[in-house]
C-alpha cells in the first residue's frame, strides 16, 4: 500500500466516523476538495463471511443500524462481492434538477422496512462513497488519504444507479464558487496526507459552508440553560404573514448561536418590557417556555436554508436590525458581533 505501517484486523462495525472542522477554505497542493453533500452521513460494511442476504450492513454517525432503511443500496453486495470492506460516505436524495435535497432525504428517515420498499421506488437515494475505512482484513485508517482513495477508486463503485465515488477536483476556489451558484451546500476540503481519525473532529477535513443572511422580526425568546437559565437561550423568529404593520407572524425557528454575552444582556433588556401573554404566531412554536413579545425588533440571521415546511436550518444570530426613526425599515444599520471586539 504505502511505507505506512497496517495492522491485520477483524471486520470492524463500531466505528464513528471522521468529522471535519469548520474553518476558511484551505489551499496549497497538500489539499483536496469535495462537495459537501446535504445528505445523512452512513458507514457501510460488507462482510463475506456472513450468511447470504446479512453481508451488508449500514449504520448512522451514531451508530443506528439503517440498513432496512435503503433496500436500494443493497446491490452494493454484487459490487463488492469479493471484499471485506468499510466505507465512509454518505447518503443522499437528488432533487428534480440533479442537486442534493435535505428535504427528500428527510422524507427516507425512521421509516419501517415495509415502507421504506415503497418509498425507495418513489424517492430513491444514492451512497455518494469517499473513504475506505478497511479492506480485506487490513485497517486502511493509518494511510494517508491519497492511498485510500487510490485503493478506493479500485473497487468499482464508480458506476451504479444507486452509488457513485465523490468527485475530486484540485482548485478549490472554483469548486466553491461552482456550489455557490448551483446553490448547495458547500465544500469539503481534505488533505492528502492525513490518515483517518475516525470518531474526531480533525482540521486535515475543513468544511466551508455557503450560507444565506435575512432578517426576521424576534417574536420572543426561550430560556437557556445552565448560567445562562435566566437569560434568552434562543430568539423566536417569525416573518409577516402580510404587508400591514401589525401583521401576524409565522414562526419559522429559533436562533440560540451567534451570541455573546454582552449581546445576550443587551437583547434581554431590549425585549423584556415588551413582554406579553399573547403570542404573535399565527403557527405554534411548540416551546412550553415561550416568553413572547409585543414589539416589533428585528435581527439579521445567517442560515443554511429554509425546510419546504418553512423552518430555518442552522440558524444563527448575526445581529439586531436598528431602524433609523421616520425611515422605513429596508433603511437599516446592522449592529453586530464585531462591535463588541
Amino acid at each position: 500500500m504505502t511505507d505506512v505501517e497496517v495492522h491485520r484486523e477483524a471486520l470492524p462495525f463500531a466505528l464513528t466516523p471522521m468529522l471535519a472542522s469548520i474553518g476558511p477554505l484551505p489551499t496549497g497542493a497538500n489539499w483536496v476538495y469535495e462537495l459537501k453533500w446535504d445528505g445523512v452521513r452512513a458507514l457501510v460494511a460488507h462482510d463475506t463471511t456472513a450468511l447470504v442476504g446479512r453481508r451488508m450492513r449500514i449504520w448512522s454517525r451514531n451508530g443506528n443500524v439503517v440498513t432496512e432503511t435503503y433496500p436500494e443500496l443493497a446491490a452494493l453486495a454484487d459490487v463488492l462481492a469479493e471484499h471485506d470492506v468499510v466505507l465512509d460516505g454518505e447518503i443522499v436524495a437528488f432533487d428534480d434538477a440533479g442537486r442534493p435535497s435535505f428535504n427528500r432525504i428527510q422524507e427516507r428517515l425512521g421509516v419501517k422496512a415495509s415502507d421504506a420498499i415503497i418509498r425507495a421506488r418513489i424517492n430513491p437515494v444514492v451512497f455518494v462513497a469517499f473513504d475506505l475505512l478497511h479492506l480485506d482484513g487490513l485497517s486502511t485508517r493509518s494511510l494517508p488519504w491519497s492511498s485510500r482513495r487510490a485503493l478506493l477508486e479500485q473497487l468499482g463503485l464508480d458506476v451504479g444507479q444507486n452509488w457513485r465515488l465523490s468527485t475530486v477536483h484540485d482548485d478549490g476556489a472554483e469548486l466553491h464558487e461552482a456550489t455557490r451558484a448551483a446553490d448547495l451546500e458547500g465544500v469539503l476540503a481534505k488533505r492528502v496526507d492525513a490518515p483517518y481519525s475516525a470518531g474526531l473532529r480533525s482540521l486535515a477535513w475543513i468544511k466551508v459552508k455557503n450560507l444565506t443572511t435575512d432578517e426576521f422580526v424576534i417574536g420572543g425568546w426561550v430560556p437557556g440553560d445552565g448560567r445562562r437559565q435566566s437569560m434568552i437561550g434562543a430568539l423566536l423568529l417569525g416573518l409577516p404573514t402580510s404587508d400591514a404593520p401589525d401583521s401576524p407572524l409565522r414562526w419559522v425557528g429559533r436562533a440560540g448561536t451567534g451570541f455573546s454575552m454582552r449581546e445576550l444582556e443587551r437583547l434581554h433588556e431590549l425585549l423584556e418590557p415588551d413582554l406579553t401573554a399573547v403570542s404573535p404566531f399565527v403557527n405554534d412554536p411548540g416551546e412550553k417556555a415561550a416568553m413572547f413579545v409585543g414589539s416589533r425588533h428585528c435581527c439579521r440571521v445567517e442560515y443554511r436554508e429554509m425546510t419546504k415546511d418553512g423552518i430555518l436550518r442552522f440558524p444563527s444570530y448575526k445581529g439586531l436590525v436598528v431602524a433609523t426613526p421616520g425611515e422605513p425599515v429596508q433603511n437599516t444599520e446592522i449592529h453586530t458581533l464585531e462591535d463588541d471586539l
